[in-house]
């Protein structure tokens, strides 16, 4: 049963959660961008992981034009959630990822609906996002939230916005997840363009006007 979800800035503390949550049930490559070395939660895998996201601490108005969230499922950690600025002044990209053993139990339809209205609080009209065909879960939730989608090789925005266990829509600046997989087996990691994947699916979440 879902209950109550909602997205956080993510502080120093939060971020020592959100690491911890992601080591425990959740592989680097659905989290993260790529980094060489050994597999696994390496050291320098944690390292980069929290510097990923102090970098994007100062929000969409930041020099990187990017920020991220813990995602909370009854104030319990389960994953994290990022808005970017695009090209296109009034368009966000969206992408989240969530802990495997909460995958699958509508905890990412109802964390894409939250960051749909972080969006427009902050003045956007659409947000975007990129996954592929075989990731129903990331397509459930991206529909329940009144996505327009595209398929083929026309599909996408030229970023990966990938959806992983979590649902990611990312860019190359992506942490490493998908654009609304809340139950996939999709990692939706940070590595490829939406245009090299096979059943590259485009979709784009138009806002309604607040205030």
């Amino acid at each position: 049963m879902v209950r109550r979800v909602e997205l956080r800035r993510i502080d120093e503390e939060g971020l020592a959660t959100l690491l911890t949550v992601a080591v425990a049930d959740a592989a680097p490559e659905e989290v993260m961008p790529p980094v060489t070395g050994p597999p696994g939660w390496t050291t320098e895998r944690r390292e980069a992981f929290l510097a990923w996201h102090r970098a994007r601490r100062p929000g969409l108005g930041g020099s990187l034009g990017e920020s991220t969230y813990a995602v909370l499922h009854d104030r319990e950690v389960v994953g994290s959630a990022r808005l970017a600025r695009t090209d296109r002044r009034d368009v966000l990209e969206t992408g989240l990822w969530l802990a495997r053993a909460q995958r699958g139990r509508g905890i990412g339809t109802a964390a894409l609906r939250a960051l749909l209205r972080e969006a427009a609080r902050a003045g956007a009209r659409a947000v975007v996002a990129d996954t592929t065909t075989h990731n129903t879960a990331a397509l459930t939730a991206l529909r329940r939230n009144g996505a327009v989608l595209t398929t083929g090789t026309d599909a996408g925005s030229g970023t990966d916005t990938g959806t992983s266990s979590g649902t990611d829509t990312g860019s190359d600046r992506d942490s490493g997840r998908d654009a609304a997989n809340d139950g996939g087996n999709d990692s939706g990691g940070p590595g490829e363009k939406t245009g090299e994947r096979n059943g590259a699916v485009h979709a784009e979440l138009p806002l309604r006007r607040t205030g």
